[in-house]
């Protein structure tokens, strides 16, 4: 075996494992075409300073994952760790501000230094969508209800739970923050060293802590909702009616949050317990504060992110191969009518695999290695009366065919 390998985190992603993700991206362009969203792609490296504007210096993300190096030209460049903030420096460096809202669909790898686990790679990888410029609660409804419908078009709506909460607007979050705050202080011998630190830069980020003492003194916090404000307490409302309307199931959980201060209102999560640790399949909400954090007009924004490797995993084998048809010249007379008629059998939309070597046998055993469909047989006697053997190599049968009308004949095939 050779000692070069994939870097730890990576893998290659080899035929079988790629219909699956192919299965998933498939699925969520169409379905996402359908509520109006374009496919668009940012570079898959951006200025640094693209994600430590939005992502915050004290975040996990930006202190111990991100691939980050100075290019040949000095500048300081990150791997994308994930797409809405290079989604927002698109929107303001392309000028989509001019047609907003805008409503943009986008599929690709991401990238984040963190310890490997089924569900979670270095290099991973991630559907999306973002609905920038629109307010008020119908499009965050909708957005839900995109996510929803390609779990639905994938068959695994049913062994998810949409989580759901609401973070309010800036005056709720202000307020609650002052309590956080202030129970926090009474607790803070039980926090951990990286969390006392973030309770006087940003104490929202406590509540995303992973620490298993964090977690515990967490636990007893105040809850958000109780802090929000009528107009917050009606958004949030207003959500809720339309996903009920659309009979979309939600589970509230307080205490699903966004550390990040962009973010307010909205935020959900589709979870499962079918994947073991790695539960959130899709998660996203509103981040009116974004693009304004990033230099731009104030512009509202909601959108979700959703790992592939995870929705491949939830979705179980991936479709199988489409099967070939074999095409097997007969003798040296045979190969170029055999080359040719391939040919336009693949302009008629068959896949192919033309047997170019070995005795009749060994050209057919290589049809059944592949897993062929059917055979095409050319041989000298089919040339002289234009025509060619088809053999049903699932049922054995086999029949000549005129070469004129040999795509009508294999057209169960297709």
């Amino acid at each position: 075996m050779s000692d070069l390998q994939p870097a730890r985190g990576t893998h290659d992603i080899l035929p079988d494992e790629m219909r699956g993700h192919r299965r998933v991206i498939d699925t969520a362009r169409a379905v996402a075409e359908r509520y109006g969203y374009d496919e668009m792609a940012t570079p898959i490296f951006e200025f640094s300073r693209v994600f430590k504007r939005t992502l915050g210096d004290t975040s996990d993300i930006v202190t111990k994952e991100m691939y980050s190096f100075t290019d040949k030209g000095g500048d300081e460049i990150t791997l994308r760790p994930e797409n809405t903030a290079g989604v927002a420096r698109c929107f303001m460096s392309e000028g989509l501000a001019q047609n907003a809202p805008v409503r943009l669909f986008y599929a690709g790898p991401m990238f984040r230094y963190e310890r490997p686990q089924k569900g979670r790679l270095r290099q991973f990888h991630q559907i999306g969508i973002e609905n920038i410029g629109t307010p008020g609660a119908l499009a965050d409804i909708e957005v839900i209800a995109t996510g929803a419908h390609i779990l639905d078009a994938l068959g695994v709506r049913d062994r998810t739970v949409l989580e759901l909460n609401t973070l309010g607007d800036g005056e709720s979050r202000d307020a609650y923050r002052a309590v956080l705050v202030e129970y926090l202080q009474t607790r803070i011998g039980e926090l951990s060293g990286e969390s006392r630190e973030r309770l006087t830069r940003n104490p929202l980020r406590i509540l995303d802590s992973k620490d298993e003492g964090d977690r515990r003194v967490v636990a007893d916090a105040p809850i958000f909702s109780d802090y929000l404000n009528e107009a917050s307490q009606a958004f949030f409302a207003e959500v809720r009616e339309g996903l009920d309307a659309l009979g979309i199931a939600y589970a509230i959980n307080p205490r699903l949050v966004r550390g990040l201060d962009y973010y307010s209102h909205t935020a959900f999560e589709f979870t499962t317990e079918a994947l073991g640790a790695q539960g959130a399949v899709m998660a996203g909400g509103r981040y009116d504060g974004l693009i304004g954090m990033m230099g731009g007009s104030p512009t509202p924004g909601v959108g979700w992110a959703a790992g592939i490797e995870r929705l491949a995993m939830l979705c179980g084998d991936p479709p199988p191969a489409r099967r070939p048809i074999a095409v097997v010249p007969v003798g040296d007379a045979a190969r170029i009518p055999a080359l040719t008629l391939s040919e336009g059998l693949r302009r008629a939309g068959f896949r192919v695999d033309m047997a170019a070597g070995g005795n009749l046998a060994k050209r057919m055993k290589r049809a059944n290695k592949i897993a062929a469909v059917a055979a095409v047989i050319l041989g000298e006697d089919e040339l002289a009366r234009g025509s060619a053997t088809v053999r049903d190599l699932q049922s054995g049968t086999q029949e000549e065919a005129p070469l004129a009308s040999l795509a009508d004949r294999l057209a169960r095939y297709r």
